[in-house]
């Protein structure tokens, strides 16, 4: 394919991915009953009104707190889409207003409306929130695609040529530059980004310090250039970005809602840097006259005089006159602001925000850009002369829903395509500070080359000198047979969930006291139906409960980007027929053996798992670490 009918398929696709994921909306909200929808944990209802303040930005606030099903598990999480609303609509509608999650706390959640005032119908009758369908998103994507479609010169063309491996990446070579705290491995990819002149890759497996070199190529390139653009898929990763490179001294302005960014990104916000700018009273003070002026006209009743009726037209005048005057005050100083940023941080599709318009940078830094969505990555590589690119295509990649367009290329993203087409652009790095290296080196086999080296500071570190670092416990043969939940068709394995606790509840106790009061623990199943039996059967075990905060239970996807001292996994499949399901994308497996830092345990059924190579091969591994055990021997234990 030319590089223009691989952007028109790829548009195909995210076509395909947005009706794919309109229509798991409308089945999972739009036509579900309320009772459903509690039970699967995307609806609230009902909820209280707790209370309701003015924000960060000018933003209306509320507090709601739910009533029923309070300590369930849902799907709510900051940063989300919602809708509030109430059941005393008429002709079969609900009033509703939309927001944007700000944070969820046990049964209370924080909401930012879009909406200046209270709605009328607040107070009638009960109060729900809804998830909501992210509408945004997908027409920003399909609007760069159609933008670089029709593009046919001019630098934003030649990347398209350049990326998709229609032209060569060009490079030109500078005297090496050895920063001491950065490592070789860090230091070449240091030097790859500083001589690209199109792309640069930086590969950067677990643990291997991929933040820390990408924060100091920043601050390198910032040495030639005067400003760079920031950008990453999460705002998790663009938050932790933001703070990295405030920490090192530089003004960095992020770009996007402030209920979706953590309160230590708050201060950076454009909403926040506007509300401290020298100017900012001014303009207070213009917007509160301009609605005082509106206020009064409105004061005016609907049948009037003459006099009366002019002299409203006046304060409408003046207000409106004084509304255009805060806008052209505002517009100066968020120029102003974004002029005198180092850096400027936002999501991918939040590099169209409209303040960003027609704004140009000679370098984008994407980072989580193997997790990423092709069509997501070009909005801001649009915006830019040359890009670079950080990420680990051999861990999680970009969510995609529909079965069609990820069958067809959909989850195939643009790191991996330059990588495999544009060979000489990428480098990785090859120290890791987080594993035991017996907790690595299997992985490194795998998905490295055997290539990774554990750092001597972490290289035989471990919970307790007697505490191996691997163990595997085999449930092949004790009759631990997977189920499927009916309603979610997400899988579980009751016993294996049960002796997997004791297991870990065994190792806590047998722990000195001054070990069990500070590690922390996470304990990773790839189903969600495992992780709510786990976190349900925990309460069983006394150890486990001590922990608190520093235990924590859930999915895969979860725990990207994150890493305990101590990981257990829960495989969950066990049946006759061997099929394993989608453990079978074994970058999956990779993401959740990598989190552990001193000791790793698995569970899992070796007859299901054995008929896959890769599990094969990682029984081998475990035999020849002297590290199996079979689940008998914790069943028949004291």
């Amino acid at each position: 394919m030319t590089a223009k009918e691989e952007l028109q398929h790829v548009l195909q696709l995210i076509k395909k991915e947005r009706q794919a994921d309109l229509q798991l909306y409308k089945d999972k909200v739009l036509n579900t009953s309320i009772e459903r929808k509690k039970q699967e944990g995307i609806c609230w209802y009902p909820v209280a009104l707790k209370k309701y303040y003015i924000g960060m930005g000018e933003r209306l606030i509320v507090e709601v707190e739910r009533g029923s099903m309070q300590g369930k598990s849902h799907a709510f999480q900051s940063g989300k889409m919602v809708t509030l609303f109430t059941n005393q609509g008429g002709k079969g509608e609900n009033p509703h207003v939309g927001g944007v999650i700000n944070y969820v706390r046990d049964d209370q959640m924080v909401i930012t409306l879009h909406e200046d005032e209270l709605p009328d119908w607040i107070d009638e009758g009960k109060l729900g929130v809804d998830v909501m369908f992210d509408e945004a998103s997908y027409r920003e994507m399909e609007s760069a695609l159609h933008e670089l479609i029709k593009t046919s010169s001019g630098r934003s063309h030649e990347l398209v040529q350049i990326l998709l491996g229609h032209q060569p990446a060009q490079f030109i070579p500078h005297p090496p530059l050895q920063i001491g705290r950065l490592n070789e491995s860090q230091n070449a990819a240091l030097n790859k980004v500083l001589s690209a002149q199109d792309v640069a890759i930086l590969h950067g497996p677990p643990g291997t310090g991929k933040t820390t070199t990408l924060v100091q190529a920043i601050l390198m390139t910032l040495k030639t250039e005067k400003q760079v653009l920031v950008a990453a898929p999460s705002n998790a990763a663009v938050d932790l970005l933001t703070e990295k490179l405030s920490e090192e001294g530089l003004m960095v302005v992020r770009i996007g809602h402030p209920a979706r960014v953590t309160e230590a990104s708050l201060s950076k916000t454009l909403d926040a840097r506007i509300a401290h700018h020298a100017n900012f009273k001014d303009l207070r003070a213009i917007r509160k006259k301009s609605e005082e002026l509106r206020s009064m006209a409105h004061k005016y009743k609907r049948h009037f005089g003459r006099a009366e009726r002019e002299q409203r037209q006046l304060l409408m005048q003046e207000a409106k006159s004084l509304k255009a005057e805060a806008d052209h005050l505002e517009y100066y100083i968020i120029n102003d602001l974004l002029e005198k940023a180092d850096a400027i941080t936002c999501t991918l599709v939040g590099a169209n925000h409209y303040v960003l318009k027609g704004r140009q940078f000679l370098t984008v830094f994407i980072d989580e850009a193997a997790q990423s969505l092709e069509p997501a990555c070009w909005i801001p590589i649009m915006k830019s002369h040359r890009v670079v690119f950080a990420g680990d295509h051999q861990q999680l990649p970009p969510t995609v829903k529909s079965v069609e367009a990820e069958r067809e290329g959909l989850a195939t993203t643009l790191f991996e395509k330059c990588i495999q087409r544009q060979s000489n652009t990428h480098h990785m790095l090859l120290t890791q500070y987080r594993m035991h290296e017996v907790i690595m080196h299997f992985s490194s086999e795998r998905f490295y080359q055997n290539s990774l080296i554990a750092h001597p500071t972490v290289a035989q570190h471990r919970l307790a000198p007697e505490e191996a670092p691997l163990q595997f416990i085999d449930t092949a043969g004790c009759g631990f047979m997977e189920e499927q939940d009916a309603e979610t068709l997400s899988r579980f394995n009751t016993e294996e969930a049960h002796w997997l606790l004791v297991a870990v509840n065994r190792m806590l106790e047998r722990l000195p006291a001054e070990v069990c009061e500070t590690f922390s623990m996470g304990i990773i199943a790839p189903y969600k139906a495992q992780v709510l039996l786990l976190r349900k059967k925990m309460s069983d075990y006394p150890y486990l409960i001590a922990m608190g905060e520093r235990l924590s239970i859930d999915t895969v996807d979860a725990f990207q980007g994150q890493e305990r001292d101590c990981i257990a996994m829960s495989l969950v499949r066990s049946n006759e027929k061997a099929e394993i399901g989608f453990l079978a994308d074994i970058r999956r497996t990779n993401v959740a053996m990598t989190r552990a830092r001193k000791k790793l345990i698995i569970m899992g059924d070796s007859t299901t798992l054995g008929s896959h190579p890769f599990y094969s091969d990682l029984l081998d591994y475990v035999q020849s670490q002297e590290a199996y055990q079979s689940a008998y021997e914790i069943m028949y234990s004291e």
